[in-house]
C-alpha cells in the first residue's frame, strides 16, 4: 500500500494515470497559492484558496513522510531523516505561512507572504526541464564559481573607486549620492550588469571612465556563464532524447 502511495506522489511515473493527476492536482495548488500574493487586499476567496492549497500541502508532506523509507532506502532511520532533507524543508516551509497560529506572529515582518513564494520552487518536482537546468549548473558549478568571484573581486574594486573619487554630494544637483559605500556597491553591480537605473550617475572623468569600463566588463561576465550554461543544457537535451527519457 505504502509502495502504490510512494508511485502516485512521486512525479514522472510515464504510464500511471493516477500519478499524473496527481502531479496536474500538486501543479494547480501551487500556481492557486501563489494568486493572493498578486494582490494587496487579502478577502474571503483568497483566504480559501489558502486553506483548500495548505491542506492539500500538509496531506502531500505527511504522504512523502510515511512513504521515506522508499525514497532514502534507509529503513527505519528514513522516517527520522526525512524531515531534514532539503525537499521536506521546502514543503514545511510552504505550509507554515498557512497556519493561523504562526502567521499572527509573522504577519509584523510580512515574511507570510515572503514565505509563500518559496512554493514556486515546489515546481522543480513537477518539471524535468527545470532539474536539467540544475543539474547543469551543479556540473559546471567550478566554471560558474570562478566567475561569480571575479564578478564580485571587480564590483568591490569598481565600487571603491566610486567611493573615494565621487564626491557625496552631486554638485549640480545637491542631492546625496555616493553617501556610503553600500551605495557605491549598489551602482557598481547595477552598471556590471549593464543595468543603470540612473539614480546616482557619476560627475567626475575618473567616474565616468569607470562608469564605461564597468558596462563593457558587465557585458562580458554576464556572457561567459550564459554560454557555459546554454551549450552544456542543450547537451543534456539531447541526451535525454537519445536514452528516450525526454519528459516534462
Amino acid at each position: 500500500m505504502r509502495e502504490r502511495i510512494y508511485r502516485i506522489i512521486e512525479p514522472d511515473r510515464r504510464g500511471d494515470k493516477v500519478s499524473l493527476a496527481y502531479d496536474i492536482l500538486m501543479i494547480i495548488a501551487i500556481t492557486a497559492s501563489i494568486i493572493p500574493l498578486m494582490f494587496v487586499e487579502y478577502n474571503a476567496t483568497f483566504r480559501f484558496i489558502e486553506t483548500v492549497t495548505v491542506l492539500i500541502f500538509i496531506i502531500d508532506y505527511l504522504l512523502r513522510w510515511i512513504t521515506a523509507d522508499h525514497q532514502l532506502h534507509k529503513k527505519g532511520w528514513s522516517f527520522f531523516l526525512y524531515p531534514f532533507t532539503g525537499w521536506a524543508i521546502i514543503d514545511l516551509l510552504s505550509i507554515l505561512p498557512g497556519l493561523s497560529l504562526i502567521g499572527r506572529g509573522f504577519k509584523i515582518f510580512r515574511l507570510t507572504r515572503l514565505m509563500r513564494i518559496l512554493r514556486l520552487l515546489k515546481f522543480i518536482r513537477y518539471s524535468s526541464r527545470i532539474r536539467v537546468l540544475g543539474r547543469v549548473i551543479m556540473k559546471e558549478r567550478r566554471v560558474l564559481l570562478t566567475v561569480l568571484g571575479i564578478a564580485i573581486f571587480y564590483v568591490f574594486i569598481t565600487a571603491l573607486i566610486m567611493f573615494n573619487a565621487e564626491p557625496h554630494i552631486n554638485p549640480y544637483t545637491g542631492a546625496t549620492t555616493f553617501g556610503d559605500f553600500f551605495d557605491a556597491l549598489y551602482w557598481a553591480t547595477v552598471t556590471l550588469t549593464t543595468v543603470g537605473y540612473g539614480d546616482m550617475i557619476p560627475v567626475t572623468d575618473i567616474g565616468r571612465f569607470v562608469s564605461m569600463l564597468s558596462a563593457l566588463f558587465g557585458v562580458a561576465i554576464i556572457a561567459l556563464p550564459s554560454g557555459v550554461i546554454t551549450a552544456r543544457y542543450l547537451d543534456e537535451l539531447r541526451n535525454m532524447k537519445s536514452s528516450g527519457n525526454d519528459q516534462d
